[in-house]
């Protein structure tokens, strides 16, 4: 006896449709705290993310300590003070004038990492491109975003930082690489357009995914 597939139909494909073109980086949230229950689903729901080999190498980890939010956030500084020098006159100043994370403001951390040294899965897949473990993390990422974006929860990616300072801020095993570290938290504002967008960093690219043929 094998389980029934659920039937989706055009309703759900157009919902689904909405889900992923609201799901935006957020930069602003609300200080309210995200209810224990609701993080809960969204990290069960990451859990069922695919993965190479079935190694599910993925490892997140909750950043309350106000220590190690600190060690975050001056990371976050050198890296964004360096990455603003490698931009001259207009750029620089629209750089500058750019949220790009919201470290202070959001009521959860979420640092993900990637273990490479997990016997689960046996190797299997990895042997010609190990990178394929932090793939699967990456899909883990998405998953959880969506959950949380379905649930009214906005979640914002930094990746100006120094991966290995966070690590050792974070008191991690060696072999677990940081992924991604994310904001999440009740968005203050809600937009359909990405961020980036809005401030005139860069235009979407109006082709949409580009698909070649060979």
């Amino acid at each position: 006896m094998t389980d029934e597939p659920p039937r989706f139909d055009d309703a759900f494909r157009e919902r689904l449709h909405a889900l992923f073109a609201w799901r935006r980086d957020v930069r602003r949230f609300r200080s309210d705290p995200v209810p224990e229950a609701l993080l809960g689903q969204c990290l069960a729901e990451a859990a069922l993310s695919p993965s190479v080999g079935n190694s599910q190498p993925w490892r997140f980890v909750r950043v309350r300590d106000p220590g190690r939010r600190a060690a975050v956030a001056e990371s976050f500084a050198r890296c964004n003070a360096a990455a603003a020098a490698g931009y001259e006159a207009e750029r620089a100043a629209l750089y500058r004038r750019l949220k790009l994370e919201g470290l202070r403001e959001a009521p959860e951390h979420l640092a993900v990492f990637c273990d490479e040294a997990t016997e689960c899965g046996h190797g299997l897949g990895r042997a010609t491109m190990p990178e394929m473990l932090r793939y699967s993390v990456v899909g883990a990422v998405q998953s959880f975003w969506l959950a949380a974006r379905a649930r009214g929860l906005g979640v914002g990616w930094v990746s100006i930082l120094e991966p290995e300072a966070l690590a050792a801020a974070l008191d991690l095993p060696e072999a677990w690489r940081l992924v991604a570290y994310l904001c999440v938290g009740f968005p203050q504002e809600e937009h359909a357009d990405p961020e980036l967008v809005r401030h005139g960093w860069q235009a979407r690219d109006p082709r949409g995914a580009r698909f070649t043929e060979r």
